[in-house]
């Protein structure tokens, strides 16, 4: 193990401390591990924080008085701490992974450097005591120095005990700009068609967070190069338009937008890319808002600039999006401008129309029918071109007159 390495606990660290405060009155070893201790040593800010013990569960739920049973065949208890939730496992060796992701068997040890071995990568296995104190077995804080993602232990061991492995190594390259170590790669290389075992879901999931890293050029590359496309719904055929992708040269600030480049190169219709998203297992709200982000998209670089209808129909989110986007396309682009054009619009929705259905029936005496929903849209058109004003009395005139030309 390096020489020791101490680094200052911030709050969400100091909060915790009582927890390892009382393992430790009770006999037993606690430490902070994981990512959050990872990120404390980047100085990056800290989310969830994960606690590893030597304690085994029945152990854990005798010495706090509030426990939840999330996975405590796996030795995971959420300890209820002060009204804060503290995800708790016990140190643990782990055998035989038939679906290529979860153990069939784990043993609970008293041991943390056993408990380390299973770790994927020597920067996520890190541990830390309460003085803040870093535990590094394995290189971690050279492999964090020098920038590079490493396997802990035997990449191959690792990739087959869990393939989403080779997903984070990826992912973990385009959050943190790294460089994965050459045997670990070669190892997410050989281990790509692994992957074909993996629940779409949780693909999906790393996927999106490697195009919102700072490094996705770099990761995505790696991505194709490793092949691991071909493991993915719908990009089996899809190499060179990926190459296209990874060459954008913006960072991507959302899912939506991740999804609406990814169809853009793809060189999908809406309709085709919400199909890929289905494949995915997408939400069908990012779906909605990407198709829509897509087509406007599409609009805004046929025009070269924005018309009051297309304004309207793709909404002001993905107005924003389209024109950041546009920007790193080589189109000239006026994000100022595109805002400044969609808040002049007389209307943003239907719901703004000073005239509806009700009034329409009730001027007209007529039955409900199509002809409701035809004289509506015309008058949507007609207020987005300038030709009607938003005005009731003046909707009113020209509703008339439309239901007159009707009935003749």
């Amino acid at each position: 193990m390096n020489e020791e390495v101490r680094i200052k606990l911030d709050k969400n660290f100091q909060d915790a401390l009582p927890v390892l405060d009382i393992f430790e009155k009770n006999g037993f070893e606690a430490y902070f591990v994981g990512g959050s201790v990872r990120d404390a040593l980047l100085h990056k800010p800290i989310n969830d924080i994960d606690i590893a013990t030597s304690a085994f569960p029945e152990e854990v739920k005798s010495i706090f008085k509030k426990t939840i049973d999330v996975g405590i065949q796996h030795g995971t208890v959420v300890v209820l701490f002060q009204n804060e939730p503290y995800e708790v496992t016990t140190f643990r060796t782990e055998s035989g992974y038939q679906d290529y992701r979860r153990p069939d068997q784990v043993t609970f040890v008293r041991s943390l450097e056993e408990d380390l071995k299973r770790r994927d990568f020597t920067i996520n296995a890190f541990a830390m005591d309460q003085k803040g104190i870093i535990k590094d077995f394995f290189q971690g804080l050279q492999d964090l120095e020098k920038k590079i993602i490493r396997a802990v232990g035997d990449p191959y061991e690792r990739f087959h005990e869990d393939a989403l492995r080779i997903m984070r190594a990826i992912r973990f390259q385009s959050q943190l700009n790294f460089d994965i170590e050459e045997q670990t790669f070669q190892a997410v290389v050989e281990s790509a068609s692994l992957l074909s075992k993996i629940a779409v879901e949780r693909i999906h999931i790393e996927f999106i967070k490697m195009m919102l890293g700072s490094a996705m050029s770099k990761a995505l590359s790696n991505f194709i190069e490793a092949e691991l496309y071909r493991y993915c719904p719908g990009l089996a055929q899809s190499e060179d338009k990926l190459r296209k992708l990874a060459g954008f040269p913006l960072p991507i600030k959302s899912e939506v937008q991740a999804w609406t480049l990814l169809g853009y190169y793809l060189e999908l219709t809406g309709a085709e890319l919400v199909q890929l998203m289905k494949k995915w297992k997408s939400s069908n709200e990012i779906s909605r808002q990407s198709k829509k982000t897509l087509q406007a998209l599409y609009d805004r670089i046929d025009q070269n600039e924005w018309k009051a209808w297309n304004l309207y129909r793709s909404g002001q989110q993905a107005v924003i999006d389209t024109e950041y986007l546009v920007s790193g396309l080589q189109v000239s682009y006026d994000l100022k401008l595109a805002r400044q054009l969609y808040s002049n619009l007389p209307i943003k929705s239907k719901d703004d129309i000073l005239i509806n259905g009700h009034d329409l029936i009730k001027m007209s005496k007529r039955q409900p029918g199509r002809w409701i929903g035809e004289l509506l849209e015309d008058i949507e058109e007609k207020i987005l071109l300038s030709e009607l004003e938003n005005n009731f009395d003046v909707l009113k005139e020209y509703s008339c007159h439309y239901i007159d030309q009707i009935d003749k």
